[in-house]
């Protein structure tokens, strides 16, 4: 179980052990809500378990490439060789989904992957289930509630058990092939091992973020006794650990959940070896303070080489990582509204720009997108103020980080100068002038929520001076991405 898991576990246990000294009944039926909920609940489980069967099947897909690439190369140098390491990939593969869901279907609750949230949800269906403080409408649904629950924890065992075999697989090949002179078939094989298991890392996070419902129907049930004794007894956590007031599990010993030895225990066997006076708890208190710091600057040090929502078991990538992969498409667009002024001339009156974008993550660094802008004019001068259509614009640009919150920005941009007053007016294409831009955009840090993505953009239109009437070549914008 890694670090994070376990810090999981033990925020949870503490929650319901002050939950023990509340005696608080309930005042209002917990759940009077609309059915339509409950059904909402279920098909986002649903969908979750869905995506994340979609998700296995393409990353494996990807791997079965990469290695049968590999095998292809190697045939080449040594064609035993790559028989008896690969022998047949693609049955292999398509083994390996199938075994993993025989496999889930058997493991116990002591090897699957916790989930604190499908652990709550679950037990507290079964308490509702049991009683009759739900209406008759909800209570018929809960059955299926917890069949989805259970094939969505189904789901995250089967990913667990793949991503396993797949960070073995590419250990023995990184093992195998470490001087055949194919790194470089080898570090795809474990790009593609790396990005699934950041992507199964983004589902355990996702779970981790209760829906409003989730939290009110688990919220106003845990202030009832009868469901306090229910969950100690009946949730998964319950069966990893004794909690306070359960039923020590067959097999325990001296009341520890698996024969695991519980604090007071621990803590006699440390009085009776080394006595219980206030210089030797002294003493101990200070040896455990420096154990824990030590601990928490070796837990520092890994972090700073984990991926962001990696695990603790998780092992460093010989490549530089792109952490956009994993994301699904909707998920790396950044919609962005920017706006700008022009100042008046001889020919063009003040006028601003009023742009939207919408961007795709490439990687990190890089963003890529296109744009439209809308010019609204406002007058000579503020003595001649008259709001007018003066053009709109198409745009396509990209931002690449250069350092810091610092990126280089550029794009190409067409621009219809004049005032309009129909659509048809827009189709004369010989009216459109071109600008090509480049120059330099700083995203600034604040305190404020609202204005933490603003961005100032300094640009050089090096395509003005042959624009006919003349625009200035410096454009200064401020934008906001969402």
């Amino acid at each position: 179980m890694n670090l994070i898991q376990k810090f999981l576990l033990f925020t949870v246990m503490f929650s319901y052990t002050s939950l023990y000294s509340q005696d608080s009944l309930l005042q209002q039926d917990p759940l009077s809500l609309p059915t339509k909920y409950f059904n909402k609940l279920q098909e986002k489980y649903e969908s979750l378990g869905e995506s994340l069967d979609k998700r296995a099947a393409k990353m494996l897909d990807k791997a079965r490439k990469s290695e049968e690439r590999l095998y292809k190369q190697l045939w080449k140098k040594d064609s035993t060789k790559a028989k008896e390491l690969f022998g047949d990939v693609r049955t292999r593969y398509a083994q390996l989904q199938s075994q993993a869901k025989d496999r889930a279907a058997k493991l116990t609750v002591f090897s699957k992957l916790y989930s604190g949230r499908i652990d709550s949800l679950t037990t507290s269906l079964k308490f509702l289930e049991g009683t009759d403080l739900a209406p008759a409408s909800i209570r018929e649904k809960l059955p299926k509630g917890m069949e989805g629950l259970s094939a969505l924890q189904g789901k995250l065992d089967q990913a667990e058990i793949i991503r396993k075999a797949l960070q073995d697989r590419r250990k023995e090949l990184t093992a195998a092939l470490a001087n055949s002179g194919l790194g470089k078939y080898v570090k795809d094989f474990n790009k593609q091992v790396y990005y699934y298991q950041q992507q199964v890392n983004e589902y355990k996070e996702i779970l981790k973020d209760p829906a409003k419902l989730e939290e009110k129907i688990f919220g106003l049930l845990s202030k009832i006794p009868a469901f306090k004794d229910f969950f100690v007894n009946n949730s998964q956590l319950g069966q990893l650990f004794s909690l306070p007031g359960a039923t020590a599990p067959p097999g325990s010993q001296s009341g520890g959940s698996l024969g695991l030895q519980t604090r007071a225990s621990v803590m006699q066997d440390l009085q009776t070896r080394f006595g219980s006076g206030p210089q030797v708890q002294q003493a101990m208190q200070q040896n455990l303070q420096s154990a824990q710091s030590q601990l928490n600057q070796l837990k520092d040090k890994v972090n700073q080489y984990l991926p962001q929502g990696g695990s603790s078991d998780s092992e460093l990538p010989d490549f530089k990582p792109n952490n956009q992969r994993t994301k699904g498409f909707w998920k790396r667009l950044e919609l962005g509204t920017n706006f700008q002024n022009q100042k008046t001339n001889n020919l063009l009156p003040v006028t601003s720009n009023l742009g939207v974008t919408i961007g795709y993550r490439l990687n990190d660094k890089s963003v890529v997108g296109v744009g439209m802008a809308y010019k609204m004019g406002w007058g000579k001068d503020i003595r001649h103020i008259k709001i007018t259509h003066q053009g709109v614009g198409v745009r396509s640009f990209i931002d690449w980080k250069l350092n810091g919150s610092f990126y280089v920005s550029g794009g190409y941009e067409l621009n219809y100068n004049s005032a309009f007053k129909s659509i048809e007016q827009l189709k004369d294409y010989s009216a459109w002038l071109q600008s090509g831009v480049i120059g330099i955009s700083k995203v600034m840090s604040m305190n404020s929520k609202l204005l933490n993505k603003s961005k100032v953009m300094i640009l050089w239109d090096f395509l003005s001076y042959s624009q006919i009437p003349r625009t200035s070549a410096i454009i200064f914008r401020v934008g906001y991405t969402f």
